[in-house]
């Protein structure tokens, strides 16, 4: 069975071209990528309102796009995609599945994986912080 983290992308983001890890530079997702390398995951990968799923290596431009101003139907057909990416990668019956994002981002994914867990669930931005800050300070 592996392990596989999905983190929500960020608003804020580097003015210019870079890998996906890098790309994102606000706190929630840079203390959201630290904690996911503390489990020790198979994969990591990000969870992008314009690019679906995405590996952290993949170079990018900067985008100005969120899950919050689509639709529910977009945000469904968003979510397919993302769906039919981590099929390429993960079985999404048999792997273990961390969601590290809100529930825009997770919402309709959820339904298609058997196992998963969602640390920051029910926790407002602060509390995340808080939460990822003293798991990745130890």
């Amino acid at each position: 069975m592996k392990r596989v983290v999905l983190i929500a992308c960020g608003k804020q983001k580097q003015p210019r071209r870079a890998a996906a890890k890098d790309l994102y530079v606000g706190t929630l997702f840079k203390l959201s990528l630290r904690f996911a390398k503390s489990l020790n995951p198979s994969m990591i990968f990000i969870l992008s309102a314009k690019h679906g799923l995405l590996d952290l290596e993949r170079e990018i431009e900067p985008y100005d796009t969120t899950l919050n101003n689509m639709s529910i139907a977009e945000t469904k057909a968003w979510s397919a995609g993302v769906v039919a990416q981590i099929r390429a990668h993960a079985d999404l019956h048999q792997d273990h599945f961390i969601f590290l994002a809100g529930d825009r981002y997770r919402r309709f994914i959820i339904p298609h994986v058997r196992s998963f867990e969602i640390p920051l669930r029910g926790l407002r931005i602060g509390e995340q912080l808080q939460f990822l800050k003293g798991q990745v300070s130890t």
